[in-house]
Protein backbone atom coordinates (compact mmCIF):
# COMPACT_ATOMS: atom_id res chain seq x y z
CA UNK A 1 0.00 0.00 0.00
CA UNK A 2 1.42 3.25 -0.80
CA UNK A 3 1.60 6.51 1.38
CA UNK A 4 1.10 9.45 0.22
CA UNK A 5 1.15 13.34 2.05
CA UNK A 6 -0.82 16.06 0.50
CA UNK A 7 -0.96 19.70 2.23
CA UNK A 8 -2.67 21.96 -0.06
CA UNK A 9 -2.07 25.25 1.42
CA UNK A 10 -3.01 28.68 0.63
CA UNK A 11 0.19 29.65 -0.93
CA UNK A 12 1.61 26.30 -2.21
CA UNK A 13 0.15 22.62 -2.61
CA UNK A 14 2.72 19.99 -1.97
CA UNK A 15 2.69 16.35 -1.54
CA UNK A 16 5.55 13.49 -0.31
CA UNK A 17 5.27 9.81 -0.97
CA UNK A 18 8.80 9.18 0.55
CA UNK A 19 10.83 9.37 -2.61
CA UNK A 20 9.21 12.14 -4.97
CA UNK A 21 8.12 15.46 -3.63
CA UNK A 22 5.49 18.03 -5.93
CA UNK A 23 5.23 21.76 -4.89
CA UNK A 24 3.56 24.06 -6.57
CA UNK A 25 1.58 27.13 -6.33
CA UNK A 26 -2.04 27.03 -5.35
CA UNK A 27 -3.32 28.84 -8.25
CA UNK A 28 -5.55 27.68 -10.94
CA UNK A 29 -6.78 29.36 -14.17
CA UNK A 30 -8.72 29.01 -17.44
CA UNK A 31 -7.04 26.67 -20.17
CA UNK A 32 -6.20 29.23 -22.70
CA UNK A 33 -5.32 28.10 -26.18
CA UNK A 34 -1.20 28.85 -26.86
CA UNK A 35 -0.86 28.98 -30.36
CA UNK A 36 3.05 28.67 -30.32
CA UNK A 37 4.73 26.49 -27.42
CA UNK A 38 8.71 26.85 -26.53
CA UNK A 39 10.62 23.69 -25.19
CA UNK A 40 12.90 26.49 -23.64
CA UNK A 41 12.69 27.26 -19.67
CA UNK A 42 11.67 25.38 -16.77
CA UNK A 43 11.26 21.83 -17.65
CA UNK A 44 10.22 20.11 -14.11
CA UNK A 45 7.47 18.31 -14.16
CA UNK A 46 5.10 21.53 -12.52
CA UNK A 47 6.67 24.16 -14.88
CA UNK A 48 3.73 23.67 -17.73
CA UNK A 49 1.14 22.32 -15.46
CA UNK A 50 -2.31 21.15 -17.47
CA UNK A 51 -4.52 19.16 -16.67
CA UNK A 52 -8.09 17.80 -17.53
CA UNK A 53 -10.43 16.56 -14.30
CA UNK A 54 -14.14 15.73 -14.65
CA UNK A 55 -14.42 16.76 -18.50
CA UNK A 56 -12.82 20.37 -17.35
CA UNK A 57 -9.50 21.65 -17.85
CA UNK A 58 -6.91 23.87 -15.87
CA UNK A 59 -3.26 25.19 -16.01
CA UNK A 60 -2.49 25.42 -12.46
CA UNK A 61 0.44 26.85 -10.55
CA UNK A 62 3.28 28.81 -12.13
CA UNK A 63 1.27 27.58 -15.45
CA UNK A 64 -1.68 29.76 -15.21
CA UNK A 65 0.34 32.73 -13.33
CA UNK A 66 1.72 33.03 -17.17
CA UNK A 67 -0.49 32.05 -19.09
CA UNK A 68 -4.17 31.85 -17.92
CA UNK A 69 -6.62 34.79 -18.67
CA UNK A 70 -8.00 34.95 -15.30
CA UNK A 71 -5.50 33.22 -12.16
CA UNK A 72 -7.39 32.43 -9.28
CA UNK A 73 -6.22 31.64 -6.04
CA UNK A 74 -8.03 32.32 -2.86
CA UNK A 75 -7.24 33.45 1.33
CA UNK A 76 -10.53 32.38 2.11
CA UNK A 77 -10.61 28.62 4.05
CA UNK A 78 -14.62 27.85 2.70
CA UNK A 79 -13.51 28.35 -0.77
CA UNK A 80 -10.01 26.61 -0.59
CA UNK A 81 -11.95 23.30 0.74
CA UNK A 82 -15.02 24.00 -1.80
CA UNK A 83 -13.36 25.17 -4.78
CA UNK A 84 -9.40 24.47 -4.78
CA UNK A 85 -8.93 21.16 -2.63
CA UNK A 86 -10.07 18.34 -4.97
CA UNK A 87 -8.05 19.79 -8.02
CA UNK A 88 -5.15 20.98 -6.45
CA UNK A 89 -4.57 17.23 -4.30
CA UNK A 90 -5.63 14.77 -7.18
CA UNK A 91 -3.11 16.78 -9.33
CA UNK A 92 -0.41 17.01 -7.01
CA UNK A 93 -1.17 13.02 -6.43
CA UNK A 94 -1.16 11.99 -9.76
CA UNK A 95 2.24 13.29 -10.42
CA UNK A 96 3.86 11.88 -6.70
CA UNK A 97 2.99 8.49 -7.44
CA UNK A 98 2.65 6.39 -10.22
CA UNK A 99 0.92 3.40 -8.73
CA UNK A 100 -2.29 1.98 -10.25
CA UNK A 101 -3.37 0.98 -6.81
CA UNK A 102 -5.29 1.82 -4.29
CA UNK A 103 -3.34 5.03 -2.20
CA UNK A 104 -3.82 5.83 1.12
CA UNK A 105 -3.07 9.65 1.87
CA UNK A 106 -2.49 11.82 5.39
CA UNK A 107 -3.10 15.62 5.33
CA UNK A 108 -4.32 18.20 7.35
CA UNK A 109 -5.87 21.08 8.01
CA UNK A 110 -5.06 24.31 10.21
CA UNK A 111 -6.30 23.51 14.17
CA UNK A 112 -8.96 26.36 14.02
CA UNK A 113 -10.76 24.93 11.02
CA UNK A 114 -10.17 21.11 11.90
CA UNK A 115 -13.50 20.09 13.39
CA UNK A 116 -15.72 21.90 10.74
CA UNK A 117 -13.42 20.67 7.11
CA UNK A 118 -12.41 17.47 8.05
CA UNK A 119 -15.26 15.31 6.65
CA UNK A 120 -16.04 17.79 3.96
CA UNK A 121 -12.10 16.79 3.14
CA UNK A 122 -12.27 13.75 2.80
CA UNK A 123 -15.48 13.58 0.66
CA UNK A 124 -13.64 15.89 -1.33
CA UNK A 125 -10.57 13.39 -2.27
CA UNK A 126 -11.85 10.25 -1.04
CA UNK A 127 -12.49 8.02 -4.54
CA UNK A 128 -11.53 7.38 -7.43
CA UNK A 129 -10.44 10.31 -10.22
CA UNK A 130 -9.91 10.12 -13.91
CA UNK A 131 -7.14 12.78 -14.59
CA UNK A 132 -5.24 13.57 -17.92
CA UNK A 133 -1.99 15.86 -17.99
CA UNK A 134 -1.48 17.40 -21.08
CA UNK A 135 1.97 17.69 -22.55
CA UNK A 136 3.07 20.49 -24.64
CA UNK A 137 4.33 17.43 -27.25
CA UNK A 138 1.08 15.82 -27.62
CA UNK A 139 2.20 12.94 -25.27
CA UNK A 140 -1.16 13.10 -22.59
CA UNK A 141 -1.19 11.25 -20.00
CA UNK A 142 -4.16 9.40 -18.24
CA UNK A 143 -4.06 8.39 -14.44
CA UNK A 144 -6.86 6.88 -12.49
CA UNK A 145 -6.09 7.70 -8.86
CA UNK A 146 -7.86 5.60 -6.40
CA UNK A 147 -7.71 7.24 -2.82
CA UNK A 148 -8.80 4.52 -0.50
CA UNK A 149 -8.15 5.82 3.20
CA UNK A 150 -7.91 9.23 4.10
CA UNK A 151 -6.50 10.59 7.63
CA UNK A 152 -6.11 13.99 8.30
CA UNK A 153 -4.77 15.59 11.20
CA UNK A 154 -3.76 18.83 12.75
CA UNK A 155 -2.00 20.55 10.06
CA UNK A 156 1.70 21.76 12.19
CA UNK A 157 1.95 18.20 14.06
CA UNK A 158 2.88 17.15 10.86
CA UNK A 159 6.58 18.71 11.63
CA UNK A 160 6.92 16.88 14.92
CA UNK A 161 6.12 13.41 13.19
CA UNK A 162 8.83 14.57 10.68
CA UNK A 163 11.40 14.98 13.11
CA UNK A 164 10.26 11.96 15.15
CA UNK A 165 9.74 9.23 12.93
CA UNK A 166 11.98 7.55 9.96
CA UNK A 167 10.57 6.61 6.67
CA UNK A 168 9.41 3.53 8.20
CA UNK A 169 7.06 5.07 10.57
CA UNK A 170 9.01 4.11 13.22
CA UNK A 171 10.12 6.10 16.17
CA UNK A 172 14.17 7.22 15.40
CA UNK A 173 13.98 10.58 17.87
CA UNK A 174 13.07 8.83 21.59
CA UNK A 175 14.71 12.49 23.02
CA UNK A 176 11.98 14.30 21.26
CA UNK A 177 9.50 11.71 21.98
CA UNK A 178 9.75 12.19 25.32
CA UNK A 179 8.85 15.83 25.73
CA UNK A 180 6.44 18.56 25.78
CA UNK A 181 6.63 20.30 22.52
CA UNK A 182 5.40 23.53 20.74
CA UNK A 183 5.13 24.29 17.20
CA UNK A 184 4.75 27.67 15.31
CA UNK A 185 3.63 26.53 11.88
CA UNK A 186 4.04 29.94 9.39
CA UNK A 187 1.95 29.30 6.39
CA UNK A 188 1.04 32.01 3.78
CA UNK A 189 -2.30 33.23 5.09
CA UNK A 190 -2.10 31.70 9.05
CA UNK A 191 -0.28 30.87 11.59
CA UNK A 192 -1.14 27.46 13.66
CA UNK A 193 0.05 27.04 17.12
CA UNK A 194 0.35 23.14 18.69
CA UNK A 195 1.58 21.67 21.64
CA UNK A 196 2.50 17.68 21.75
CA UNK A 197 3.42 16.01 25.01
CA UNK A 198 4.88 12.80 25.43
CA UNK A 199 2.98 11.78 22.02
CA UNK A 200 0.17 13.62 23.23
CA UNK A 201 -2.18 16.44 21.21
CA UNK A 202 -2.88 18.98 23.69
CA UNK A 203 -6.03 20.51 22.44
CA UNK A 204 -5.56 23.51 25.46
CA UNK A 205 -2.48 25.14 23.50
CA UNK A 206 -3.57 24.92 19.97
CA UNK A 207 -4.83 27.65 18.28
CA UNK A 208 -5.05 29.30 14.44
CA UNK A 209 -4.16 32.79 13.94
CA UNK A 210 -4.68 35.19 10.78
CA UNK A 211 -1.07 35.96 10.77
CA UNK A 212 0.83 34.39 7.72
CA UNK A 213 3.06 35.35 5.70
CA UNK A 214 0.30 36.81 3.41
CA UNK A 215 0.46 40.08 5.50
CA UNK A 216 3.85 40.68 4.93
CA UNK A 217 2.85 40.60 1.02
CA UNK A 218 0.22 42.69 1.51
CA UNK A 219 1.93 45.74 3.31
CA UNK A 220 4.88 45.48 0.43
CA UNK A 221 1.87 45.41 -2.12
CA UNK A 222 0.03 48.35 -0.70
CA UNK A 223 3.84 50.67 -0.11
CA UNK A 224 4.30 50.04 -3.71
CA UNK A 225 0.78 50.37 -5.40
CA UNK A 226 1.12 53.28 -3.70
CA UNK A 227 4.76 54.50 -5.48
CA UNK A 228 3.79 52.91 -8.71
CA UNK A 229 0.10 52.89 -9.18
CA UNK A 230 0.03 49.54 -9.92
CA UNK A 231 -1.34 46.60 -7.98
CA UNK A 232 0.40 43.57 -7.74
CA UNK A 233 -0.93 40.38 -7.13
CA UNK A 234 0.14 38.87 -3.84
CA UNK A 235 1.29 35.10 -5.56
CA UNK A 236 3.77 37.43 -7.44
CA UNK A 237 5.82 38.52 -4.80
CA UNK A 238 7.44 35.87 -3.37
CA UNK A 239 10.46 35.66 -5.69
CA UNK A 240 10.65 39.97 -5.21
CA UNK A 241 10.50 39.23 -1.30
CA UNK A 242 13.45 36.84 -1.68
CA UNK A 243 15.97 39.45 -3.94
CA UNK A 244 14.78 42.60 -1.65
CA UNK A 245 14.11 44.09 -5.87
CA UNK A 246 11.19 44.31 -7.77
CA UNK A 247 11.23 46.41 -11.28
CA UNK A 248 7.94 48.05 -12.35
CA UNK A 249 6.99 49.36 -15.32
CA UNK A 250 11.26 49.18 -16.18
CA UNK A 251 11.81 51.16 -12.53
CA UNK A 252 13.74 49.10 -9.89
CA UNK A 253 12.06 49.47 -6.49
CA UNK A 254 14.35 47.97 -3.51
CA UNK A 255 12.30 46.87 -0.99
CA UNK A 256 14.87 45.27 1.17
CA UNK A 257 14.40 47.97 4.20
CA UNK A 258 10.78 47.73 3.58
CA UNK A 259 10.69 44.18 3.86
CA UNK A 260 12.79 44.33 7.00
CA UNK A 261 10.20 46.54 9.19
CA UNK A 262 7.40 44.36 8.00
CA UNK A 263 8.78 40.98 8.90
CA UNK A 264 9.90 42.11 12.14
CA UNK A 265 6.32 43.53 12.52
CA UNK A 266 4.60 40.29 11.79
CA UNK A 267 7.19 38.61 13.98
CA UNK A 268 6.35 40.76 17.00
CA UNK A 269 2.19 39.41 16.35
CA UNK A 270 3.00 36.17 16.22
CA UNK A 271 5.28 36.27 19.09
CA UNK A 272 3.14 37.87 21.20
CA UNK A 273 0.06 35.57 20.09
CA UNK A 274 2.54 32.59 20.98
CA UNK A 275 3.50 33.81 24.65
CA UNK A 276 -0.66 34.53 25.51
CA UNK A 277 -1.29 31.33 24.22
CA UNK A 278 1.28 29.06 25.83
CA UNK A 279 1.19 31.41 29.33
CA UNK A 280 0.46 28.34 31.30
CA UNK A 281 2.59 26.22 29.58
CA UNK A 282 5.77 27.01 31.14
CA UNK A 283 7.01 23.93 30.75
CA UNK A 284 7.59 23.37 27.04
CA UNK A 285 10.86 21.63 26.54
CA UNK A 286 11.55 22.92 22.65
CA UNK A 287 9.38 25.19 20.36
CA UNK A 288 9.86 23.50 16.49
CA UNK A 289 9.66 26.89 13.65
CA UNK A 290 8.17 25.56 10.72
CA UNK A 291 6.11 26.23 7.48
CA UNK A 292 7.56 28.73 4.29
CA UNK A 293 7.23 31.43 6.27
CA UNK A 294 9.34 30.60 9.11
CA UNK A 295 12.65 30.97 7.28
CA UNK A 296 11.90 34.33 6.47
CA UNK A 297 10.71 35.43 9.94
CA UNK A 298 12.80 33.35 12.00
CA UNK A 299 15.69 36.04 12.62
CA UNK A 300 13.01 38.72 13.72
CA UNK A 301 10.89 35.87 15.76
CA UNK A 302 13.35 33.77 17.47
CA UNK A 303 14.71 36.50 19.98
CA UNK A 304 10.70 37.22 20.34
CA UNK A 305 9.95 34.25 22.06
CA UNK A 306 10.36 33.02 25.55
CA UNK A 307 11.66 29.55 25.29
CA UNK A 308 13.86 27.28 23.46
CA UNK A 309 13.62 27.28 20.21
CA UNK A 310 14.89 24.23 17.77
CA UNK A 311 17.00 26.07 15.03
CA UNK A 312 15.77 25.39 11.44
CA UNK A 313 18.22 23.44 9.26
CA UNK A 314 19.79 25.47 6.36
CA UNK A 315 19.65 22.08 3.63
CA UNK A 316 16.25 21.70 3.98
CA UNK A 317 13.17 23.37 2.82
CA UNK A 318 10.39 23.99 5.25
CA UNK A 319 7.80 24.00 3.18
CA UNK A 320 7.77 20.29 3.24
CA UNK A 321 8.22 19.72 7.30
CA UNK A 322 4.41 19.15 7.30
CA UNK A 323 3.76 17.24 4.45
CA UNK A 324 6.69 15.18 4.94
CA UNK A 325 5.57 14.16 8.29
CA UNK A 326 2.27 13.26 7.24
CA UNK A 327 3.86 10.65 4.80
CA UNK A 328 5.93 9.39 7.85
CA UNK A 329 2.86 9.20 10.05
CA UNK A 330 0.84 7.35 7.33
CA UNK A 331 3.58 4.67 7.30
CA UNK A 332 3.23 4.18 11.02
CA UNK A 333 -0.46 4.27 10.26
CA UNK A 334 -0.66 2.03 8.33
CA UNK A 335 2.31 0.24 7.40
CA UNK A 336 3.90 -0.04 10.68
CA UNK A 337 4.26 -4.24 10.28
CA UNK A 338 6.37 -3.46 7.19
CA UNK A 339 10.27 -4.03 8.22
CA UNK A 340 12.62 -1.59 8.08
CA UNK A 341 16.39 -2.27 6.93
CA UNK A 342 18.78 -3.79 9.15
CA UNK A 343 15.45 -5.02 11.42
CA UNK A 344 14.49 -7.92 11.89
CA UNK A 345 11.39 -9.39 9.95
CA UNK A 346 8.86 -10.41 11.98
CA UNK A 347 5.88 -11.06 10.10
CA UNK A 348 6.52 -14.63 9.59
CA UNK A 349 6.10 -14.97 13.58
CA UNK A 350 2.10 -14.98 14.49
CA UNK A 351 2.64 -14.30 18.23
CA UNK A 352 4.60 -10.88 17.49
CA UNK A 353 2.15 -10.01 14.97
CA UNK A 354 -0.70 -10.19 16.97
CA UNK A 355 1.03 -8.90 19.52
CA UNK A 356 1.44 -5.27 17.24
CA UNK A 357 -2.31 -5.73 16.28
CA UNK A 358 -3.91 -6.14 19.91
CA UNK A 359 -1.94 -3.68 21.83
CA UNK A 360 -3.32 -0.78 20.20
CA UNK A 361 -2.31 1.82 23.02
CA UNK A 362 1.55 1.29 22.65
CA UNK A 363 3.04 2.82 19.13
CA UNK A 364 4.63 0.04 17.28
CA UNK A 365 8.15 1.71 17.52
CA UNK A 366 7.84 1.49 21.59
CA UNK A 367 6.89 -1.86 22.18
CA UNK A 368 10.69 -3.46 22.27
CA UNK A 369 11.18 -0.09 25.10
CA UNK A 370 12.24 -1.88 28.42
CA UNK A 371 9.86 0.69 29.79
CA UNK A 372 7.43 2.13 27.25
CA UNK A 373 6.09 4.79 29.76
CA UNK A 374 8.97 6.97 29.40
CA UNK A 375 8.05 7.36 26.36
CA UNK A 376 4.45 8.03 26.95
CA UNK A 377 3.07 9.15 30.17
CA UNK A 378 -0.06 8.81 29.14
CA UNK A 379 -0.12 5.47 28.41
CA UNK A 380 -2.18 6.27 24.83
CA UNK A 381 0.89 7.30 22.99
CA UNK A 382 -0.60 7.69 19.04
CA UNK A 383 -3.64 5.51 20.08
CA UNK A 384 -5.90 8.42 19.83
CA UNK A 385 -4.72 9.50 16.54
CA UNK A 386 -4.36 6.09 14.87
CA UNK A 387 -7.79 5.37 14.76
Amino acid sequence: MEILGIDVGFGFTKAYNGKNTVIFKSLMGDAAEIQFQSSMGDTSSTAKLHITLEDKAYFLGSYAEQQSNIPEFTLDQEKLVENYVKILAIAAAGICTDTTGPVNVVTGLPVGYLRRDSKRLKEMIQGVHEITYHNQNGADIFRRIHIDKIHVIPQPIGSIFNLIFDEYGQIKNKELAVQKLGVVDIGFKTTDFSIFDHLQYIERGSSTMETGISKCFSAVANKLRQESNISIELYRIFKFMESGMIKIRGKEYNISNLKKRVYSHAAAAIAADLNRLWENDWDIDSIILSGGGSVELADFLIPNIEGNVIPIPKDIDARFNNVQGYCKFGQYKWNSARTAPGKTDTSAQPAAKKKVETDSETPASTQNDPDPDRADKSGKGLAWLRR
